[in-house]
């Protein structure tokens, strides 16, 4: 027998293998000593009433061999000989479009500022303990990208644009728990992104595939070609790297990631036509835990069974006029908040949670979006008028606590008092706090906000706000404020003929899945139009 069930179970049923099977023999009035195997399609948790309930799909077998988990195969060609693409960045966006690549028959070269995920491991332990920033090798930049060392959720909303499944299955293929396959909000988790991104390295690498690890791309090369069809100006026939050497293919994608500043300033330098992009900018907040679990389940102790609460808040505030969105972002149950500067003199912090999601904090994004009259001021900067600003808050919260990775903190309720906090509370951020008015280097526009936004969250979350949770700051990566701009069909660059602006780094992208999906789109597109 194959059935497929549609379930509403109590969390310690539905969460709990065992009594899901055996609920699951009752239900089907099924002898016990049947073959029976249970595989869930679908789980979500559902906790707006006091109990909280688990809406669940299972696929049932019972007596008859099971369908295979994943269709999904590592079969490979070699391209080894093949015309070459390439690819700049090796996050997820550029590991997945040279995958697919790999797939369709063609070598895929992919270019790497930073250093593999094991190297890169020394470089993070380096910023939490002693405050120094590789420019090359962070939080930021490194095999996997800034995905890699900072969370590893896989829910997106750009299923339009592709395959999410196929995308699960990759990673299924190359290490992931095939619970990624069936939870509504899939989480990998930093600690086994890791190994999967070394697998999916070893894949690349095996069919024939090159990638190239602290080579960071300084120049572009163009076709002397003098006759292009409009509207493209000039064609990109490849890279040149710091060290000299050059990588030419039939195109060039670029998919480097939100905190490639050198990348925006040389595509500035070289006249390929970029544009400003909204972003916003704010801090983390963190709570424990256990206060989160409280609120979102209704309970003063969560259980065995249900994971970490995890929440999402917006609201609209204005101020001078404006109005400006507050929401939050990236939000870490059960996790980490670590710093994620990408240069030395800046401070920037990220959030991050491990697989089983069980520290006791819990921390989020909570942020101001920017709009265009805050980057007014550094209009003279064109295109890159909010990277200037972004880098001017990072470098005074910086200057500010003497150039080391200590993070400026307030507790909530004093910020939405303006008061000091004379003492802060414990923290997951390694580098440590350091109380401070972080409206000594939150502009006005953002501090006001954030502030109206708190009491509006104060309202909707009872106990949100309160002095046993701190903002720490300064979370401004959230997003590219650059976009390098394409055909939306094509996906090439709008006056560059062979290029191909990729990922959260070109502004088409927001998070591992929605990186993955235009790495897969983006080498779609390009290898449609110029394979030979």
């Amino acid at each position: 027998m194959h059935q497929i069930l549609q379930l509403t179970l109590p969390p310690q049923t539905a969460l709990d293998d065992a009594a899901l099977r055996q609920y699951i023999i009752q239900h089907l009035r099924i002898a016990d000593d049947h073959e029976l195997l249970v595989r869930k399609i679908k789980q979500s948790i559902d906790a707006r009433s006091k109990q909280v309930k688990v809406s669940l799909q299972a696929e049932v077998f019972v007596g008859e061999p099971p369908t295979p988990v994943i269709s999904y195969q590592k079969d490979y060609p070699n391209v080894s000989q093949k015309s070459a693409v390439i690819i700049v960045g090796a996050g997820p966006a550029g590991l997945f479009a040279a995958l697919r690549a790999v797939e369709l028959g063609f070598k895929p070269i992919v270019l790497e500022r930073g250093k593999d995920v094991r190297k890169r491991r020394r470089d993070l332990a380096a910023i939490n303990k002693d405050h120094l920033v590789d420019p090359d090798s962070n939080y930021c930049f490194g095999e996997g990208g800034a995905g890699t060392y900072s969370d590893g959720k896989l829910y997106t909303r750009s299923s339009k644009r592709g395959d999410v499944r196929r995308i699960l299955e990759i990673m299924v293929a190359h290490g992931a728990t095939e619970q990624i396959l069936y939870d509504a909000h899939p989480h990998i988790g930093t600690n086994k992104l890791p190994p999967l991104i070394a697998d999916m390295r070893a894949s690349i690498l095996n069919a024939g595939g090159e990638i190239y690890f602290e080579t960071r791309v300084q120049d572009f090369i163009f076709s002397n070609q003098k006759v292009l069809e409009p509207p493209f100006e000039k064609e990109i026939r490849g890279v040149v790297t710091s060290e000299g050497r050059e990588f030419v293919g039939i195109g060039v994608i670029l998919a480097t990631g939100h905190s490639a500043r050198d990348i925006f300033e040389l595509c500035q330098s070289r006249e390929v036509l970029i544009e400003n992009k909204p972003f916003a900018i704010g801090v983390r907040i963190e709570h424990q835990q256990q206060l989160i679990d409280s609120l979102q389940y209704h309970c003063s102790d969560r259980g065995a069974y249900l994971p970490a609460a995890s929440y999402s808040l917006v609201t609209q505030t204005y101020h001078q006029n404006v109005q400006r969105g507050v929401f939050s972002f990236c939000m870490c149950p059960g996790g980490f908040i670590v710093p994620s500067a990408t240069a030395p003199g800046e401070l920037v912090v990220n959030g991050m949670s491990p697989s089983r999601r069980d520290s006791r904090f819990a921390n989020s994004g909570m942020v101001v979006s920017i709009e265009a009259v805050d980057t007014k001021p550094f209009e003279k900067f064109g295109a890159l008028a909010g990277l200037e600003l972004q880098k001017k808050i990072e470098q005074r919260a910086s200057m500010l606590v003497g150039g080391r990775q200590t993070a400026p903190a307030q507790r909530v309720l004093d910020f939405v008092k303006r008061k000091n906090s004379p003492e802060l509370l414990e923290t997951s951020y390694q580098p440590g706090l350091q109380s401070m008015d972080l409206r000594e280097y939150l502009p006005e526009h953002i501090a006001e906000p954030l502030r109206q936004g708190l009491q509006d969250f104060g309202k909707k979350m009872q106990g949100y706000v309160s002095n046993e949770a701190q903002l720490i700051g300064v979370e401004s990566r959230t997003s590219s404020p650059v976009r390098i701009p394409r055909d939306k069909n094509t996906a090439e660059h709008l006056t560059v003929r062979r290029l191909y602006p990729c990922g959260e780094g070109a502004g088409y992208a927001g998070g591992i899945m929605s990186a993955a999906l235009d790495g897969t789109f983006v080498i779609e597109q390009l290898l449609k139009q110029y394979q030979s």
